[in-house]
């Protein structure tokens, strides 16, 4: 894919900042316009080399872009959306970085319409940690990336969209909004979940015990580190499909329990095989992001 002529981030974290580095690194955009709510984060902005212009307001950040990412945070997609929309050029494209889908794509692309294009996506490439200054350049290869085009998208969009994720070493992976949330409420939503309730637990036990516990402890639970603010948005906006796998979950503990009351620990080896089936084939991670 050629190079976008001049791209627009607004509200970059993690993700925002990780995308700037990556399109500069792997020339993926021939200017890279950025804009953050916050002054001070603007100020900072000024003297990274991949930023080539830091923007006062959303509406100059994005009023020569080619290609959109808002990075910010699920509940301020669509407001920032709407927000950028007088100003866009015609033909524009727009996207995100949001870990929920369903209620983000339909009012943003209508924000959108029919001047500018929306197409969703998210890269599966977090962090526990937060803030630009922990983006990477190569926080998205080989990773993978959902691009969860709306019926009727422009395949014109949806490609400028997957090709860009592309550029940036992502694995592309199409799905429709509300596929996206189902599945990722199984192998993302949850897993935090369980990771912030195991220590939410844990933390009502002796203190004591946290310093004496092992790897798998630590392994377990890194995620239970992140945000509880950002999560609070992610989970209220999926929260039907986060219950459904909370529930079909919980029905899979309630099997080793009974397992384990009435003594059956042929059943307890048989699921812990056929987890350690699925784990093993798991693709291997990349390498860590420097």
């Amino acid at each position: 894919m050629p190079a976008v002529a001049q791209i627009a981030i607004l509200a970059p974290g993690l993700l925002g900042g990780s995308v700037a580095r990556a399109a500069r690194a792997r020339g993926a955009a021939d200017r890279i316009v950025i804009w953050a709510r916050r002054p001070e984060t603007r100020d900072a902005l000024r003297g990274q080399t991949w930023v080539d212009v830091v923007a006062a307001t959303p509406a100059e950040a994005v009023r020569e872009a080619s290609l959109v990412v808002i990075a910010a945070p699920v509940d301020r997609i669509v407001p920032l959306a709407r927000e950028i929309a007088p100003a866009l050029r015609p033909g524009a494209f727009v996207t995100d970085v949001g870990s929920v889908k369903g209620p983000l794509c339909a009012p943003s692309a209508e924000a959108l319409a029919p001047h500018a294009h929306f197409v969703g996506s998210h890269p599966m490439a977090g962090s526990e940690k937060t803030g630009w200054e922990h983006g990477s350049a190569d926080l998205f290869a080989g990773r993978p990336c959902f691009v969860t085009p709306l019926p009727g998208a422009a395949p014109a969009a949806v490609g400028v969209v997957s090709g860009f994720w592309t550029a940036l070493g992502a694995d592309v992976v199409t799905a429709e909004p509300a596929e996206h949330d189902r599945i990722v409420a199984h192998i993302s939503h949850l897993p935090q979940v369980a990771a912030s309730a195991l220590c939410s637990f844990l933390s009502c036990t002796d203190p004591r015990w946290r310093d004496q516990a092992g790897g798998g402890l630590r392994d377990t639970t890194r995620i239970a580190a992140s945000d509880p603010t950002l999560w609070r948005e992610i989970l209220a906006s999926n929260r039907t499909e986060v219950l459904a796998a909370l529930r079909a979950y919980r029905a899979e503990l309630d099997v080793f329990v009974q397992a384990l009351e009435s003594g059956d620990d042929a059943t307890v080896a048989a699921r812990m095989e056929r987890g350690r089936v699925y784990r093993a084939g798991m693709r291997p991670p990349p390498p860590a992001p420097r």
